[in-house]
């Protein structure tokens, strides 16, 4: 299976640069033209077998906002930009994702990559997320995809997090571990697909 789907993972990622192209574009100048701060983050994650990368995002947030608050971002959280909120309402802020596809460190499906800190608060069991490269899109994004709505209005976002979403993220990376097939990466990305275009619940 590794073989197949590091093709469809190349293939699919240069398709969709292509053609998303001019989106990447409006949004770079967007990002640009509100604060002149950089266009994208590069922020470290933990890879398959425990290996750093750095994953690449759209900036959505002040510059130097790992410096201003928690791990966990509410939909409400203060360092979110004015064009920011609009990128991760439509979850464009992920696009540049596609490049670290293409570099190998990342693949279409699979398991959301997580910072060092969190990796360290792995279990044992939930180790095996590492033995496969981490994705785009799971179905704990799928599940999730409101997750800073959830977080808005907490005090302390990223205990939130821990106790409401985590355990529950972690399961579902679990099974797809457990259980991943082509087949089954076809229908997350066709679940994915259906929540972008499906109106946000509130």
């Amino acid at each position: 299976m590794s073989g197949v789907k590091r093709v469809i993972d190349l293939v699919g990622a240069a398709f969709g640069l292509l053609v998303l192209s001019p989106v990447l574009l409006v949004v770079a100048v967007l990002i640009e033209l509100e604060d002149r701060g950089p266009i994208f983050y590069k922020g470290v994650r933990v890879g398959r077998d425990g290996k750093p990368f750095r994953m690449v995002k759209f900036r959505t947030m002040v510059v130097n906002a790992d410096r201003l608050g928690g791990l966990s971002t509410a939909d409400d959280d203060p360092r979110i930009t004015r064009i920011g909120k609009r990128l991760r309402s439509l979850k464009l802020d992920e696009l540049p994702q596609l490049f670290n596809v293409v570099r190998g460190n990342m693949s279409l499906v699979g398991p959301r990559p997580e910072v060092p800190q969190e990796v360290a608060r792995y279990t044992e069991e939930e180790r095996e997320l590492l033995s496969v490269r981490p994705g785009i899109t799971d179905w704990a994004s799928v599940r999730f995809r409101d997750e800073g709505a959830i977080l808005k209005g907490s005090t302390d976002p990223h205990e939130t997090y821990l106790r409401v979403i985590r355990p529950e993220k972690m399961r579902l990376g679990l099974e797809y571990v457990r259980d991943r097939s082509l087949e089954t990466d076809m229908r997350i990305l066709a679940a994915t697909l259906k929540a972008l275009v499906s109106p946000r619940s509130r």
